[in-house]
């Protein structure tokens, strides 16, 4: 797909992946929208990279809904959503908060569901569209403490196959794309204690690369799953 002129929707896309792969898609024509919880970061974050935000919570139906009213009478299209919104809890299973657990299966399964739930039929009407879940390899082998966390990602590797399974005779294109650990703020907001840069360890920029790759491609083939690890972090 060229991206000239594209209408591509980045959730989580105030800070992080999310902003990372919102710019360098604006940087290659694109018109992109951005949405995430925290208005006044989203709306700086905007009015920064010439990016179109738009605030909602992916947790929320009415939020959701919201979101695509709003591309559908400014647009009347969309080509690409990147469903990048999501946060993780760790802890032992004997320790996990049941409300937590609840809140993070709500962001990152429920939400993504959502999301991709109201953008099928514009996808249909148009037969073309494109679907990026951004996963983790945390969605590829489980880990003590990750019960919630692995938990979502697993969950949202099978909704994308399922998703592959229905849209593709509609030219839908759907991806699920696996980081390992990117330095980004997703440690802090876990609740965890932020590591210091490290270089040799994956950046936001080189997840919004992979991306960029897959929504590149042309369409008539597509990437099915993609995983990236840092060559050799130290």
């Amino acid at each position: 797909m060229k991206l000239s002129s594209k209408i591509i929707l980045i959730t989580g896309g105030s800070q992080g992946i999310g902003l990372d792969t919102a710019t360098l898609l604006k940087s290659r024509g694109a018109e992109v929208i951005i949405s995430a919880r925290n208005k006044e970061r989203l709306n700086s974050a905007g009015e920064e990279h010439g990016l179109v935000p738009i605030a909602g919570d992916v947790a929320s139906e009415s939020d959701v809904k919201q979101i695509y009213s709003f591309i559908l009478e400014r647009y009347g299209k969309l080509d690409a959503l990147v469903n990048n919104a999501g946060f993780g809890c760790f802890d032992l299973l004997e320790d996990i908060d049941v409300t937590e657990f609840r809140d993070v299966f709500a962001t990152n399964v429920t939400g993504a569901m959502m999301m991709a739930h109201e953008a099928v039929p514009i996808f249909k009407k148009q037969n073309s569209g494109n679907i990026i879940n951004i996963s983790s390899t945390a969605g590829t082998k489980g880990f003590a403490g990750g019960t919630a966390y692995c938990g979502t990602k697993f969950a949202l590797k099978a909704m994308t196959q399922c998703w592959q399974a229905e849209l593709r005779k509609y030219n839908v294109r759907v991806t699920l794309i696996n980081p390992s650990e990117v330095q980004t703020n997703f440690a802090a907001n876990s609740g965890r204690e932020a590591r210091p840069f490290n270089p040799t360890k994956l950046q936001g920029t080189d997840i919004a690369h992979a991306i960029c790759a897959v929504l590149e491609m042309e369409d008539r083939g597509f990437i099915t799953e993609l995983t990236v690890f840092a060559t050799n972090p130290q």
